[in-house]
Order: C-alpha cells, then sequence, then structure tokens
C-alpha cells in the first residue's frame, strides 16, 4: 500500500509569484502572493522549504524601494494561515518553524504627522530577520524592524517588537523576555553595573547641592 500524506502540500518545482526555489519544496496550491512592478530574485526560497494552506506572501510594489523581498532559508516550515510580509524586507533562516496563524510584518503605516487619513500617510518599512533554528509560535505577530534570534522562541500569541536574543523565550502582549531555553532565569544587571549607576546618581546630587551651596 502507498503511504498517503494527508494535508502535507505536494513536492512542486514552481509556484506563482516565486522567482527562485530549491529542490524539494513544498508548496500549498492556496499559497497567495501579492506582488506587482518588475523585478527578479525579490521571493526567493531554498531546499526543502514547506509553506501551508491558506499562507499569504505580500510584497506589494517591488520597485517601491530595494529592501523590498522575502528570502527562506532551507527547510523552513510555515505553517497554515501565516501572513508573511516583504515589503520592508524579510530574512528567514534555515530550519525555522513558522507555526499556524502567525504573522511578520515588516512594514506599516506613519501615524505621527501628515494626513489625519492614515491610508494617506507614507509607509514604513524596516527588515524584520528571523535567525536559523528559531521557533514563531501560533498566532504570534512579529513587528516591522525586530529581529529573533538563533534557536529563539516566541510563544503562540505573542507580540514582538523588540529583537529576542539568541536561545531566549519571549512571551505576552507585548512580548518580554522570560528565560532561556535551558532554563536559566533572564539575568539581572550585574552588581557592578548597579553601583556604577548609583555612584553616578549620588554623583550627579553631591554636585546639585555643591552648586546650590555656591548660589547662596
Amino acid at each position: 500500500m502507498t503511504d498517503m500524506l494527508l494535508g502535507i502540500p505536494a513536492f512542486t518545482a514552481s509556484h506563482a509569484g516565486v522567482d527562485r526555489m530549491g529542490a524539494e519544496c513544498r508548496i500549498d496550491p492556496s499559497v497567495s502572493v501579492m506582488r506587482f512592478g518588475q523585478r527578479s530574485d525579490v521571493l526567493c526560497l531554498a531546499d526543502g522549504v514547506s509553506i501551508y494552506a491558506q499562507t499569504r506572501l505580500v510584497l506589494g510594489d517591488v520597485v517601491a524601494d530595494p529592501c523590498v523581498g522575502i528570502r527562506i532559508g532551507a527547510r523552513t516550515i510555515v505553517n497554515v494561515g501565516g501572513y508573511l510580509s516583504g515589503e520592508g524586507g524579510l530574512e528567514i533562516g534555515e530550519d525555522v518553524l513558522i507555526g499556524p496563524h502567525a504573522k511578520l510584518l515588516s512594514a506599516g503605516h506613519a501615524i505621527d504627522g501628515g494626513d489625519v487619513v492614515i491610508a494617506r500617510n507614507r509607509i514604513t518599512r524596516a527588515r524584520i530577520v528571523v535567525e536559523d533554528g528559531a521557533w514563531i509560535g501560533a498566532g504570534a505577530i512579529v513587528l516591522e524592524g525586530v529581529t529573533i534570534g538563533r534557536g529563539a522562541v516566541v510563544a503562540a500569541g505573542a507580540l514582538v517588537r523588540q529583537d529576542v536574543p539568541a536561545g531566549m523565550v519571549a512571551a505576552g502582549m507585548p512580548a518580554r523576555l522570560i528565560r532561556s531555553r535551558r532554563g536559566d532565569a533572564w539575568p539581572e544587571p550585574e552588581p557592578e553595573a548597579a553601583a556604577s549607576w548609583l555612584q553616578q546618581v549620588g554623583a550627579g546630587l553631591k554636585s546639585f547641592f555643591r552648586e546650590g551651596r555656591e548660589v547662596k
């Protein structure tokens, strides 16, 4: 009897909107790419990438900015319902796991100044980097300009606005670092650093009171 793989995309050698694809990539037919304008090598997949059903890959105007692009490393898996924006640049390393319905948003709209109508304001762009071996949990949101370090974990449902260092676990809305994957607590400030800060504050207070006496 032939083995059946249910719910797993079949191998494909090409997909509409993908510029370059490595060997043995799996892309579900329902995966959609939103792009316009003429430019090559904007959306590139390495060997063994798997992208599951109903994922949306967004590039927009590929000539609007040189940063526009999506690159996904070997053996990375993007689970169902993902939303990956390369409008500000998106670099995903090798062996990365991206959970169902995760959103990586490398672009947004300026909200300060400009027009009161948000849609008329400029697009903001900043590259997202997800390094090798990281895991973005189900429903997590990663905002523009963030780097997720090698082997780091973003918990399900987290909203990530700041970098997550390699090997760390981030959780919450907004996300905060809660521990390392080895089980060690996130390190407290070094005692010397804390003492140095207190010394600076003390010196400032002494200077303030000395200047006050001189004025009198």
